[in-house]
């Protein structure tokens, strides 16, 4: 009997099973909210869905409403994040408060909330970015291995992003 197999991985799994339920996508949003929280670590937790016909951005799950509401749209400026991020398909991680103020509106309502890092993961299908989740947290929380930490979880969300043929 073979027994050098890699377990399975709690965190993954329960994201994966919160897919078979009804309540879509709200299942799926907590259970990857939940899980990532625990994997990496996050104060503030969106999901934003991206439309490349009109450049908005709107965000569909926040763990935070209050501030930062579902249902909020911005229209994305062209720049370093929306070509790193949305274009190219490459993470984005801001270490600091003066990374999310070059690249972020809204970086003094982040800085309340007592956030001052984030990482930008983006979800992927056939070469093009449909969304985004964005973890955020204190000062230099994230790293490149959490970018690799975070992809299957991104990935995991797709179902919620495609659209509905």
């Amino acid at each position: 009997m073979r027994r050098d197999r890699l377990p399975a991985d709690p965190l993954l799994c329960a994201v994966a099973a919160a897919q078979d339920r009804t309540d879509q996508p709200e299942a799926l949003f907590a259970a990857l909210d939940q899980a990532l929280k625990a994997a990496i670590g996050h104060k503030l937790f969106t999901i934003l869905a991206y439309d490349g016909d009109t450049g908005e951005a709107a965000r569909l799950y926040s763990n935070l409403p209050g501030p930062y509401p579902t249902g909020g749209r911005k229209r994305l400026a062209p720049g370093p994040w929306t070509e790193a991020v949305l274009n190219s398909g490459e993470a984005y991680i801001g270490r600091t408060q003066d990374d999310l103020r070059a690249v972020f509106p809204d970086h003094e309502l982040i800085a309340s909330l007592g956030c001052e890092s984030v990482l930008n993961m983006p979800v992927r299908w056939r070469g093009r970015t449909l969304g985004s989740l964005n973890l955020l947290h204190e000062a230099r929380w994230y790293g490149e291995a959490d970018v690799a930490a975070c992809l299957p979880f991104a990935q995991l969300a797709l179902p919620a992003l495609l659209p509905i043929a």
